[in-house]
């Protein structure tokens, strides 16, 4: 899938904001000119959200070498052009939040050919120390971080949360920034294993999650 194919569509979804004067939210932002596109429209004042993943802030098209199948995904990765356009546009708040896009999928629709293997990676388990890398490269802060993680997709969606504030859902991710471990399959939560990370050592580490008062995952117990 070229990259054109991804920023024509882009294009398309603005053109048709900026007309209507509606609200679009672009997801899984993977090319440099789509960066731009949004850019320019968040300038002229289109109501404009995007997101991006960290798979294309993080790997390249050389990742599918060999046609590994843990890294088939939608969009495709891209080159490294696009890989720093990403990044830049992360610092310069042309993307409003940072996604997942977990997408689990068995041994049996992964290990096949790679043009018939469904596309998508697991993403839940390595989003948080993958993205915790652009802090420690400067290319956001923590507070930065947070924002697009939490009460950034919160404000897209009209959710009462992505805040500590009194009264708000008790919802809340402890973290160790300085937590290293290697992702391996035996670590992995989800049912399936199809990440492009394993094997990958990784710094940064939830260690609780609290949903609505719960303890829902506890490393430090």
């Amino acid at each position: 899938i070229p990259a054109a194919a991804e920023s024509i569509m882009v294009y398309r979804e603005i053109a048709l904001a900026e007309y209507t004067g509606k609200r679009v939210h672009i997801a899984h932002v993977s090319t440099a000119m789509s960066t731009d596109l949004i850019r320019s429209a968040k300038a002229r004042g289109v109501l404009i959200s995007a997101e991006t993943t960290p798979h294309y802030f993080t790997l390249t098209d050389e990742a599918v070498e060999g046609y590994d199948t843990n890294a088939k995904m939608n969009p495709p990765l891209r080159s490294e052009q696009d890989r720093q356009a990403i990044r830049q546009g992360l610092a310069d708040g042309t993307f409003d939040a940072i996604a997942t896009d977990h997408a689990p999928h068995s041994i049996l629709e992964k290990e096949v050919e790679f043009d018939q293997a469904m596309n998508g990676i697991i993403g839940l388990e390595t989003s948080l120390p993958l993205s915790l890398a652009l802090v420690r490269d400067g290319v956001l802060n923590e507070q930065q971080l947070i924002a697009l993680m939490s009460s950034n997709p919160a404000g897209i969606l009209g959710l009462e949360a992505g805040t500590l504030s009194p009264g708000a859902p008790a919802d809340v991710t402890v973290i160790d920034p300085d937590c290293t471990f290697t992702y391996t399959e035996d670590q992995v939560v989800s049912k399936s294993k199809n990440s492009p990370f394993l094997g990958w050592k990784l710094q940064g580490r939830a260690v609780m999650t609290v949903v609505g008062g719960q303890i829902t995952h506890n490393l430090l117990a």
